[in-house]
């Protein structure tokens, strides 16, 4: 029988597949007997220091979703002052906080990507990032976001980790 989360969960891939984003490359279940676990593919946005990059990030959902919102991290390496370089963890409201049933995995997806262009240094899970753009050094910022990008978004090989 399938419950009430698996029903939710079902829909959310149903209407992903049904119209995809171009911004989130993938969004669906690592193994397809676990709904519970998701993976989720974030293109970088033009015209930032994030241009050109993939970041695949692992979704974990609580058996109480959509009432809790999942635990989401990234596992491809990001220089980003609310995300920590070593463990991938988000720092972000609605993740907790904030969480709303109308949000969705994929409205949870974009609001990361926007997240990446619109950084809050005063909230800080990696303090170098964070520190750079306090101390209003906006090009070191930039340019240690594209090396990071570039070594580790942009490579052909998987650099992602296990999911």
């Amino acid at each position: 029988m399938v419950n009430a989360v698996s029903r939710r969960l079902l829909k959310e891939l149903k209407d992903y597949q049904k119209e995809r984003n171009p911004d989130l490359i993938e969004l669906s279940p690592i193994q397809e007997d676990n709904i519970l676990v998701w993976k989720a593919v974030l293109r970088g946005e033009a015209e930032t220091p994030y241009e050109g990059g993939h970041w695949t990030l692992r979704i974990e959902i609580p058996k109480n979703y959509p009432i809790q919102p999942p635990k989401m991290k990234f596992l491809t390496k990001i220089c980003h002052p609310n995300i920590s370089f070593k463990t991938g963890e988000i720092c972000l409201d609605i993740l907790k906080a904030a969480w709303s049933p109308a949000w969705t995995l994929q409205s949870a997806c974009m609001a990361i990507r926007l997240l990446l262009s619109n950084p809050e240094p005063t909230s800080p899970l990696n303090c170098d990032a964070a520190n750079l753009l306090r101390c209003g050094d906006f090009m070191g910022y930039e340019s240690l976001v594209r090396m990071y990008t570039q070594l580790y978004a942009m490579s052909q090989t998987d650099n992602e980790g296990s999911a």
